[in-house]
């Protein structure tokens, strides 16, 4: 069986996390691991914390006590991360999910979601993460770091989810883009869902040869399709088009046409998550 893997954190996202998590593990029959990573200290963070602000002559007691807060601070931190894990667990299992496995790991959590992925054949990130009430319309730091390294479908978890009830697919031409249809037609996370194919460009017979070839192919999975082709900037003409369908699931290529898109995330793509409300799902 397969595995959704659901990277939680302290941050109000956790919610859309396991929800989403959920939704997709019913509709796939898969199990979820929900993994928590406590972020070690650097040893330079750790010696500032712990001496920073203690001027000369200062006798050791102060220190002692500093790092008697410190050992407390780090328990704290531990005993949150296995109650946001308990938590987490208790919500899939009401949501009917039958296979929980559930990891609190210490280390760098990029480089901890990047060794657990490979175990799972769906990664679930929130928007942004525990720092989320600064810059809000911006990409966590931390997702855009695994999006660059990972190798395997994301979903993206909004602030709050509205369960998918349709399928938005963003289509572009490219190479991710082209897999995000396979991966529509023959997945049963989508079956039953009705599917708008929406293209950013201009009315050219091109542009409209391509959407009449991609509906064709989703529809030989019994899927009821739509196209759309709309002019102006590819990022806004998705937003306006997922906010218009709500409960829609967006997804896209992780990738654009770029020559350095084994090196970055597409530019158009990062602008589109920062811009929709939406759950999206990004391929690779």
């Amino acid at each position: 069986m397969s595995r959704i893997l659901a990277c939680l954190d302290d941050s109000p996202y956790s919610v859309g996390i396991c929800d989403l998590a959920a939704w997709a593990a019913v509709r796939l029959g898969w199990e979820v691991e929900l993994l928590h990573v406590l972020q070690r200290k650097s040893a330079v963070t750790a010696r500032h914390d712990l001496s920073g602000a203690i001027g000369l002559g200062v006798k050791s007691n102060l220190l002692e006590e500093l790092t008697r807060i410190d050992e407390l601070q780090g328990k704290l931190a531990i005993e949150k991360g296995q109650a946001l894990l308990r938590a987490a667990e208790q919500r899939l299992r009401d949501a009917s999910v039958a296979g929980i496995a559930v990891r609190h790991r210490h280390g760098g959590i990029v480089e901890t979601i990047l060794e657990r992925e490979a175990e799972a054949g769906l990664l679930v990130m929130g928007k942004r993460g525990a720092s989320s009430e600064f810059a809000a319309a911006h990409l966590g730091s931390k997702i855009e770091r695994v999006l660059r390294a990972s190798t395997k479908p994301m979903l993206i978890a909004p602030l709050s989810l509205a369960t998918p009830v349709r399928v938005l697919i963003a289509y572009d031409g490219g190479k991710s883009a082209k897999r995000a249809v396979e991966l529509v037609r023959q997945s049963p996370l989508f079956s039953g869902l009705p599917i708008h194919v929406l293209m950013a460009g201009g009315d050219s017979t091109e542009n409209e040869e391509a959407l009449v070839r991609v509906a064709e192919a989703l529809a030989q999975s019994g899927a009821t399709v739509t196209t759309e082709l709309r002019a102006g900037a590819a990022e806004a003409v998705i937003a306006r088009a997922t906010a218009e369908r709500p409960g829609s699931l967006l997804i896209m290529g992780a990738h654009g046409h770029s020559p350095l898109r084994h090196l970055i995330i597409g530019s158009t793509t990062t602008a589109t998550i920062r811009l929709v409300e939406a759950p999206v799902l990004l391929v690779r």
